[in-house]
């Protein structure tokens, strides 16, 4: 009973300490962490993982190996934001994979990537010829960024000379039959306005209602509770939930 005690013990502590540090180290997306750091912060996650459980030593000691992984990883940040040069020894660079359309043997070899590899991460940006390509960039992270050449890049409005409005988000403004205020002010809106476009679609008070957004283009979106679909799209290949 002690040793379940202590175990509980540890691992709120441990949780705490990882939810500090986690904030401290920043909002790095684990997609855009480079080798080095996805096998820091396995390291990070295995200390804090023995720190709660390992009851055979000091937490203490897992403790203060746990701040140390995290110090040493601030001060990487730091110099990654301070020195360039340093950032670029320690990251890398992009490295150039594809060049007019020709791939580039000798670069795939140094950063050991295959050619398989290579087409894998072309189709996943909707590239499936290579000729198609002016240039392609491994960057320090593994992604590849395509740059396709001007006579395959995809036309926008401004090329038509079509006249296009500012981009907005959508915004909710209900959930869950709470009215949030300070979205709809955020729109120039009011709750006149809520209203006014609730009854237009049929509705003169917000029973029923369980999300409703302002789209983009300052039309009002409304999903209900009970959606009333007759019939739903089935895309499981078997009988039975999967």
């Amino acid at each position: 009973m002690n040793e379940a005690l202590v175990v509980i013990v540890r691992a709120i502590m441990t949780f705490f300490t990882l939810l500090i540090y986690a904030r401290l180290i920043g909002k790095q997306q684990i997609g855009n962490l480079t080798m080095f750091d996805y096998i820091n912060g396995i390291t990070i996650g295995s200390i804090a993982g023995t720190m709660a459980t390992d009851v055979s030593s000091k937490a203490l000691t897992h403790w203060i190996a746990l701040t140390v992984f995290i110090a040493f990883t601030l001060i990487l940040q730091y110099i990654n934001i301070k020195y360039r040069y340093l950032s670029k020894v320690i990251d890398g660079e992009p490295v150039t994979v594809i060049e007019d359309g020709k791939i580039l043997e000798n670069n795939l070899k140094k950063t050991r990537v295959t050619r398989d590899e290579l087409m894998v991460q072309m189709r996943s940006k909707n590239v499936f010829d290579p000729t198609e390509v002016e240039v392609a960039l491994l960057e320090p992270d593994g992604t590849l960024s395509v740059l396709r050449k001007n006579e395959f890049q995809f036309v926008q409005k401004k090329d038509l000379h079509i006249p296009v409005t500012r981009a907005k988000l959508t915004t909710e403004i209900i959930v869950d039959g709470v009215i949030l205020q300070q979205n709809i002010q955020q729109r120039g809106k009011d709750l006149a306005w809520v209203q006014a476009q609730l009854k237009k679609k049929g509705f003169d008070n917000l029973e029923g209602v369980s999300y409703a957004a302002i789209l983009p283009n300052d039309s009002l979106y409304i999903d209900l509770v009970e959606d009333h679909v007759s019939n739903t799209n089935d895309i499981s290949d078997y009988e039975g939930p999967y």
